[in-house]
């Protein structure tokens, strides 16, 4: 599979990526970049202690309660939440850079922080990446041997809860195992589609 482009044809894009987790939101973003795909793309800041397999500032900016808290006081972060008991939350400024300078940004978002981005920004893109099936869900989440039974139970009634809040997404993609090829260029021919589109650029962050 070639790298990817697409004509930048309107005015900047904000594409937030949600879904369930285990589901394979980061290896979809990892393979966008391997691809060359032609975003900036936002690093999610978090309390969250780093897995052995994560890098700091590339799968997520990893930081104190204490810098977070300092963070939302300062109102840095476009949304942000307590996932699992620990916080995470998107940045506003790399955003804000970004579309200044005409580049379509995407970012990965839960669920519920997707839903307060679109109530801040309505013409922000939301794409749900959904598991081809909650059994094939729950076995992704036991290969990642980094769950308690009673958390990966937490986790997948937590998803069910999640795909029921689908409507208020535009486009959903399924991720299916061994085809993120297959996901990365759906999710591109759903940026093509929307910088066809006839409507004003994407407005920035709220201050």
């Amino acid at each position: 599979m070639s790298g990817l482009s697409y004509k930048p044809s309107s005015g900047p894009l904000l594409l937030i990526l949600s879904g369930p987790s285990g589901v394979g939101k980061d290896a979809i973003l990892s393979r966008m970049k391997e691809l060359g795909c032609p975003l900036e793309f936002v690093v999610t800041t978090t309390t969250r202690p780093r897995r052995p397999v994560e890098t700091d500032n590339v799968d997520y900016r990893f930081v104190s309660d204490e810098t977070f808290q300092q963070m939302l006081k300062e109102n840095k972060l476009l949304e942000w939440a307590n996932v699992y008991g620990y916080f995470y939350g998107v940045p506003k400024e790399p955003i804000r850079k970004a579309l200044k300078k005409g580049r379509d940004v995407i970012a990965k978002v839960d669920v519920q922080g997707a839903a307060t981005i679109k109530k801040l920004m309505p013409r922000a893109v939301l794409v749900f990446l959904m598991p081809p099936s909650m059994e094939e869900l729950a076995t992704r989440l036991k290969q990642r041997l980094t769950e308690s039974a009673e958390a990966m139970a937490r986790r997948l009634a937590t998803a069910e809860a999640e795909i029921e809040k689908l409507p208020i997404f535009d486009y959903a993609v399924v991720n299916r195992q061994g085809e993120i090829d297959q996901a990365v260029k759906e999710i591109v021919a759903i940026i093509t589609a929307e910088k066809s589109r006839v409507f004003p650029e994407t407005e920035p962050p709220p201050d």
